[in-house]
């Protein structure tokens, strides 16, 4: 009798211990991360992005959960580390993931495009790229695609000038040390621009331009199984045809949502980054 008690409890024993192990694989498996590259400050970001993680959770069933990022110094190492179930990213860090994680694109704006932009006060003296020799230009971070890495290429390939960068953490600290006079001038990009304060946004003045690529992707790491892939792209996509989602896209920003390839950034290959890349 006893050895049959003891069978029966180390049954139960046993049968206890893999019930937990389900819960908690299916626990794991019903919640996702997803990061955003930190081009707005985080109590801005979290405004943006509540709404539709809300949105994503009520139409899939499954819950998500928003990790920030200081820096995007930080966030790339995250992106490139596996860290989260989904990003958002700049579409050069889409393509550094191919080497480690292969992030696979999901959505993107098919409106717009990306475009760098080179911003310098209203009052400024500064008219042509090429008065900024040697002057200190702020940059959000070595590696933010439209607002650092094609702005740089493009004053040391075609503007032919040196210039002193100052590496401020965010597009929104750009804005902020050009109208104070930090620097001279700032790089970043037309969206993030125009969600800046109108006491910060007129006071800039855009200098210059740069050439267009597609922009950024939300994508999913390939761990996520894809009928879970397919779901979320298939919402986002839906969230399109609504006013009410619209109106949460554009403040992404995603003007017309589409679904996103990774040949869309194949042009990007041919702007030979790399050199301009910090580790």
């Amino acid at each position: 009798m006893a050895t049959q008690a003891a069978g029966r409890i180390n049954i139960y024993h046993w049968l206890t211990i893999i019930t937990l192990i389900m819960s908690s694989s299916i626990c794991q498996a019903d919640n996702f991360t997803i990061g955003v590259v930190p081009q707005f400050d985080a109590r801005t970001t979290q405004q943006i992005w509540r709404p539709i993680l809300k949105e994503l959770q009520q139409r899939t069933g499954h819950s998500f959960v928003l990790r920030g990022s200081q820096t995007i110094p930080v966030f790339e190492q995250q992106l490139l580390a596996g860290e989260f179930d989904f990003a958002y990213v700049n579409p050069y860090q889409l393509l550094k993931t191919t080497a480690t994680n292969e992030y696979i694109p999901l959505v993107r704006d098919v409106a717009t495009e990306l475009r760098g932009i080179v911003v310098v006060r209203k009052d400024s003296p500064y008219m042509k790229l090429e008065e900024l020799r040697d002057q200190s230009i702020a940059f959000p971070s070595p590696n933010a695609l439209g607002a650092s890495l094609m702005i740089r290429a493009m004053l040391t390939r075609e503007v032919n000038i040196t210039f002193k960068p100052r590496y401020v953490n965010s597009h929104d600290s750009v804005y902020l040390n050009v109208v104070l006079g930090n620097t001279v001038a700032g790089g970043g990009v037309a969206s993030t621009l125009a969600h800046q304060s109108a006491t910060v946004r007129d006071q800039l003045r855009i200098l210059h331009t740069t050439d267009a690529v597609a922009p950024h992707p939300l994508t999913a790491h390939p761990r996520v199984p894809e009928p879970i892939r397919n779901a979320i792209q298939q919402t986002m996509l839906s969230l399109g045809k609504t006013k009410s989602g619209q109106k949460m896209l554009s403040q992404i920003p995603i003007k017309n949502v589409a679904i996103a390839q990774l040949k869309d950034y194949d042009p990007l290959k041919k702007m030979r980054l790399d050199k301009f890349y910090e580790d």
